[in-house]
């Protein structure tokens, strides 16, 4: 199928083949810029956004290129009801690092994890693999913004095999249990969406490092 066909699919038909075309199609494809600059989503995010499907003149990889070092994510055909595509920042340095949006792996939950005890806790620094430079620095902006000058963070994991990007709790000043989850999704839209997100104090694990 061609992009233009993948486009009029109705929303309910878009399954998880829907996607992965869509994607392989969109990459091939030359979109229109509908903004010179990154305008702010409903979800207050930015984004640029641009119509696919035409006659575009820029190569949308270029704008991949672009965006995924920028902390800027992208719409594709905001003006109709509802956008063919929302991609939030974490999908395009992931695609950026990879080549993939997302990696084939059921989604994870952000939220509380039991630390049954430390014996086999596997923590340390995240690898620049994990978390490269320039999202540490797009990240530790968006911190500065919000009056967070020392965010730390930690990579755990229980088994070897999952691993979880743990925020510092005390860091973040401590903020209400009844707060964490809307924190863990804003969060998220930095990151790609096979991360597995948790709020944690240094009480419970020792070796934080600074974002």
């Amino acid at each position: 199928m061609t992009l233009t066909d993948l486009l009029i699919v109705p929303e309910s038909h878009r399954d998880h083949n829907w996607e992965n075309q869509f994607f392989d199609e969109l990459l091939k494809s030359k979109v229109t810029l509908l903004d010179e600059g990154p305008q702010m989503g409903p979800d207050k995010w930015p984004y640029l956004m641009v119509e696919a499907g035409g006659s575009g003149d820029e190569p949308l990889i270029n704008i991949l290129n672009w965006l995924s070092t920028k902390g800027i994510g992208l719409v594709i055909n905001p003006t109709k009801e509802y956008p063919d595509y929302v991609f939030p920042w974490g999908m395009l340095w992931n695609f950026k690092e990879t080549g993939l949006f997302r990696l084939n792996q059921a989604p994870v939950i952000q939220g509380q994890v039991e630390l049954k005890n430390e014996q086999g806790l596997i923590a340390g620094a995240p690898t620049p693999q994990y978390l490269p430079d320039y999202v540490r620095d797009i990240l530790r902006q968006f911190f500065f913004d919000q009056g967070l000058m020392q965010v730390k963070i930690l990579v755990i994991s229980q088994d070897g095999k999952h691993f979880d990007l743990a925020f510092s709790l005390e860091s973040l000043g401590n903020p209400p249990e009844q707060e964490h989850s809307g924190i863990l999704e804003a969060f998220s839209w930095f990151l790609p969406a096979h991360y597995s997100l948790i709020l944690l104090s240094e009480k419970e694990v020792k070796g934080f490092v600074p974002l």
